[in-house]
């Protein structure tokens, strides 16, 4: 493998080819590769009572939570210094190191990069902190509060693990965040600043400020009797997305090192888009302009026409501006081919991780092009009539897509669409 020359310019005459070669999901469905796959597959979902502070008082008392021990991946003298949705983060990026079948002490650490972002960094720790000075007195503030707090918390403590020195960067745009880091770390590698990037998005925010907030905003689903029902895309009941916490992170590399290594490969990251509704700063465009942009240029960026994508990872968070939004923008970007795409939204089954969800999805699309099955969207039982497209409702389906698109929309008008296309070779 032929190293780049660092001084040349890093805009190439021709962009390399990005893969994906690791999967590191840490959901409320299920923790590394293998196991989300086969929840997707079941229909499973991970929604359930709040359990990480008494709920009891306030109107939403559902989240999609992580369970699992991150003493697996933490060791707890490291944790106390850690917010929480950093510790996902680094669950997330050793699960897809471990998938790649990489060893970080093989890899050029000037070559390798890290791009995980969080929409608002350590939220938890922001609480029980502000908390702890308004009962006891600023003087008993932690020391690590500003390094627990700060967003780039994640990519900071991932990079220092591994002692990874190339390029990093953090996203925060809301929803997108995730969809946004796999971007810039696709662009990262076919400009030539590095071979291999860590991507992806962590957020934990099932706190009580953060639910109460949202609460108010009419944001949440309220259907606290039948949590595991109460994300529902596409439903003509629908009545709001459901709070969830996790991290999704990606191994991603250019051909070129991933041959050189003989990397399994996933699929190949093939365009991304991104616009802005420029509307208002929490609801989507009546029309999904800036969605059916962003979507636009994705297939732009890829040289891919739009007949050619198979299935679709919708944003679809089961508010009903959103879902209809969206589908506003599908129909008007894929035109008669659009009830011809298969359309399935995870988040019926993960809930909404904010931050974490756009690189949790993308595992998800990655996933459903290399098995050849599309996860389904569940509790898809009395669709709304004004949105009829296949939505893959209730049950996986196989298929053979060989192009799909991972869609992200945020507050602030932000939306972002990635687009991977089944790996093979060519000249």
């Amino acid at each position: 493998m032929t190293r780049p020359d660092l001084n040349a310019p890093i805009f190439l005459p021709s962009r390399r080819r990005v893969v994906v070669t690791g999967l590191g999901p840490v959901t409320p469905i299920g923790i590394g590769a293998s196991a989300f796959q086969g929840a997707q597959h079941r229909g499973y979902s991970g929604i359930r009572r709040i359990t990480r502070f008494d709920a009891s008082d306030l109107p939403v008392r559902i989240a999609g939570e992580v369970d699992a021990d991150l003493r697996r991946w933490v060791d707890p003298r490291e944790a106390r210094r850690l917010d929480r949705f950093a510790q996902l983060a680094l669950a997330a990026a050793e699960l897809a190191l471990e998938d790649a079948r990489l060893d970080p002490v093989t890899l050029d650490l000037e070559r390798t990069g890290v791009v995980i972002g969080s929409s608002i960094g350590g939220m938890e720790t922001w609480e029980a902190q502000t908390r702890l000075a308004f009962e006891r007195g600023l003087s008993r503030l932690s020391p690590f509060f500003i390094p627990m707090l700060m967003a780039n918390a994640a990519t900071a403590h991932v990079a220092i693990r591994y002692g990874l020195q190339g390029p990093s960067t953090v996203p925060a745009t809301a929803c997108t965040t995730g969809a946004d880091a796999l971007g810039t770390a696709l662009r990262l590698l076919q400009h030539g600043e590095a071979d291999v990037v860590l991507a992806g998005g962590a957020d934990a925010l099932v706190t009580p400020l953060v639910v109460s907030a949202f609460s108010v905003m009419k944001a949440l689903s309220t259907n606290n009797v039948s949590p595991e029902e109460a994300s529902r895309p596409f439903s003509a009941g629908r009545d709001g997305f459901v709070l969830a916490e996790g991290a999704g992170v990606l191994v991603l590399e250019t051909l070129e090192h991933a041959r050189a290594r003989s990397a399994r490969i996933y699929a190949e990251l093939l365009g991304f888009g991104r616009a802005t509704d420029a509307y208002h700063v929490a609801n989507p465009h009546p029309e999904g302009r800036g969605a059916a942009q962003a979507m636009r240029r994705a297939l732009k960026d890829a040289g891919v026409a739009a007949e050619a994508i198979g299935y679709l990872n919708a944003h679809a968070t089961s508010t009903p501006a959103g879902d209809r939004a969206e589908v506003l923008a599908i129909r008007e970007v894929f035109g008669e081919h659009a009830p011809k795409l298969l359309i399935s939204s995870t988040k019926s089954m993960t809930g909404h991780s904010l931050g974490a969800s756009g690189a949790v999805e993308a595992i998800a699309t990655v996933q459903a092009l290399f098995s050849g099955v599309v996860p389904p969207t569940i509790n898809l039982r009395e669709p709304d009539p004004e949105l009829t497209l296949d939505f893959v409702p209730t049950t996986a389906r196989e298929h053979g897509a060989q192009y799909a698109l991972s869609n992200s929309f945020a507050f602030g008008g932000h939306d972002a669409a990635l687009l991977f296309g089944a790996f093979r070779e060519r000249e």
